[in-house]
């Protein structure tokens, strides 16, 4: 078990202690969720820099890596999508956790191909991560409050995150069109 795996553990094991937070009645609660996120999005960073550095990348790793990205943003949404409840929010959180779902399986179904390497992850995808990651922290910092700086901003930059994951999806799909259309191996 590498430093890289043992990261990406961490990272699966911090969701729960997320959700524990958020949920506690306490007016340091929100601000904790986000630091408990902003080290799970550190973990998401680092545990690839060092696979990729000391050359410790495994197969386990690649497998788990990825799962615990995706429950991470997707916890994260849902328990934002309650606490703002609105069309507002829940419109740009279904970008994009089903993009996430988009891309998990076209990328599964490349694999099946021997063609993974079509859609690998992008710069594009490595940008919209960290806009989504920031704007998730700006959300889980802050009780939501009609018209307040922290909100806006943490809107705005979740709108940003959204486009930026159709954007990429786009990509990804352009990637893997030929495959998608061909007919019978033609």
């Amino acid at each position: 078990m590498n430093l890289p795996n043992q990261l990406t553990l961490l990272r699966m094991g911090l969701i729960p202690l997320l959700v524990v937070i958020f949920y506690l009645p306490y007016q340091w609660a929100h601000p904790l969720a986000a630091a408990i996120f902003t080290i799970a999005a550190i973990t998401d960073w680092l545990d690839g820099y060092l696979a990729r550095k000391y050359d410790q990348t495994t197969p386990f790793g690649a497998f788990l890596d990825p799962v615990a990205d995706k429950l991470m943003v997707v916890v994260a949404l849902v328990l934002l999508v309650e606490l703002h409840a609105s069309p507002w929010f829940a419109i740009p959180a279904v970008v994009i956790v089903g993009r996430e779902i988009v891309i998990s399986a076209l990328r599964e179904w490349m694999a099946e191909l021997g063609k993974r390497a079509s859609v690998a992850v992008s710069f594009m995808g490595k940008i919209k991560t960290t806009v989504q990651m920031i704007a998730i922290i700006v959300l889980l910092a802050f009780y939501p409050k009609v018209g307040s700086w922290q909100t806006v901003l943490g809107y705005v930059l979740l709108y940003a995150a959204a486009l930026l994951t159709l954007w990429s999806m786009v990509i990804y799909i352009r990637a893997a069109w030929p495959d998608l259309v061909e007919r019978d191996g033609k």
